[in-house]
């Protein structure tokens, strides 16, 4: 690209970003965002620093759209604020929270008044109004419910080796830290995971599963291996 090309292609952009500016959209810096022509967003979103907005995405009213953010032919609600996070050809409802650090991949669908936190990742997979993962989880190939509390760590198994599989997830479960679903498997409303588990089998409504190794502590082990004031 010559040096002409590109202040020419500069000048679209800086055009792009000035229309939106004009039609009630805020930037912290109109020159560092990157913004697709076909992209629509509504009057009071604000956007930060080096933000990019590919393809015909479609970006609601008095939304944050955070620095550093990729959204890619994907619908944000009104009043959803997105961090430092990667969104692609998915669907994030109203009022709901996004990152930071959080990636949802293609096909992912998630209602109102969520939240999907750092280092989270989505993928084919729909959350219910109200569910959140808050932090270090991998939802991939399945339908979670509203109301539904995914704790830290936890793994939706969706690949076996050859096939990916769907699993389910009713309104108001809980799925506790370090939980694997190993796909397919279904969690029926309000039910409970305890945290460490594993889950191969469908979990009745209204049940607590544990799926787990029993602890079991043996005395003086550590004395008897040497490895009391051992050096480094």
């Amino acid at each position: 690209m010559t040096y002409e090309e590109y202040k020419k292609t500069e000048e679209k952009r800086l055009a792009v970003n000035i229309a939106h500016l004009e039609r009630g959209v805020k930037f912290i810096d109109i020159n560092t965002a990157y913004i697709d022509e076909e992209a629509v967003i509504g009057a009071g979103t604000v956007i930060y620093p080096c933000v990019v907005i590919e393809g015909k995405s479609v970006i609601g009213k008095d939304c944050v759209i955070g620095q550093n953010s990729k959204i890619k032919d994907s619908k944000i609600g009104d009043g959803t604020d997105i961090m430092s996070s990667v969104i692609t050809e998915s669907a994030v409802g109203e009022r709901t929270h996004i990152g930071p650090f959080a990636y949802l991949r293609p096909g992912s669908k998630i209602g109102n008044d969520c939240k999907v936190g750092d280092f989270v990742e989505i993928k084919n997979s729909s959350f219910g109004d109200g569910t959140k993962a808050s932090h270090l989880a991998y939802i991939g190939d399945s339908d979670v419910g509203a109301g539904v509390n995914i704790g830290c760590g936890v793994v939706f198994v969706n690949y076996d080796g050859r096939d990916k599989h769907r699993s389910n997830v009713g309104d108001g479960a809980f799925i506790g830290c370090n939980t694997n679903l190993v796909s397919p498997v279904n969690v029926e409303e309000k039910a409970y995971i305890a945290a460490g588990s594993t889950i191969t089998q469908d979990v009745p409504s209204g049940a607590l599963a544990i799926a787990r190794e029993k602890q079991r502590n043996l005395e003086g082990w550590v004395e008897k291996r040497g490895l009391l004031n051992k050096k480094k």
